[in-house]
């Protein structure tokens, strides 16, 4: 059931909870949402595991385990559980630091960039139709207010 649905469904009733406290639920609603349908539409790799390449492929310089936990917003445990099911499907590999031995940087591998070229479009065409008919300022608006909510909880 799509969101729009549900709220305005009779069998649940959001009239007393405070804007808010729906706005945080309604974000983790759509995350979960999300994640189903990419990893729907992303069949090689589950959404978390994507989202990680992306956030790798950001880097100015190869990120370390606990640089990439940092960006996902998770914790190491978590994000080495996803680069161990990358590695295993050849997407990443782990490479030693040259200024640091004890450092390992994760570098995305030539399988991981041809299927990263391959689901372009693919991918393209979700974010248009999940963004369209929002004005661009309202999405700056919407990252702001994202940006200002995690800021608070410092």
């Amino acid at each position: 059931m799509k969101l729009d649905s549900v709220i305005k469904s009779d069998k649940v009733d959001f009239s007393g909870i405070p804007s808010n406290y729906f706005l945080h639920g309604l974000l983790s609603a759509f995350e979960n949402r999300f994640q189903t349908m990419a990893d729907n539409v992303i069949k090689e790799i589950s959404w978390k595991q994507f989202f990680a390449i992306i956030c790798i492929s950001i880097c100015r310089e190869p990120p370390t385990i606990n640089e990439l936990s940092d960006i996902l917003g998770s914790s190491h445990q978590n994000v080495k559980q996803i680069l161990l099911k990358l590695e295993k499907k050849n997407f990443i590999r782990f490479q030693e630091d040259k200024a640091d031995k004890r450092k390992q940087r994760i570098v995305l591998t030539n399988t991981c960039l041809k299927f990263c070229d391959k689901n372009n479009e693919k991918t393209a065409q979700i974010m248009q139709k999940m963004f369209e008919g929002i004005p661009e300022k309202d999405i700056n608006t919407t990252i702001k207010t994202i940006i200002k909510m995690e800021s608070n909880l410092s």
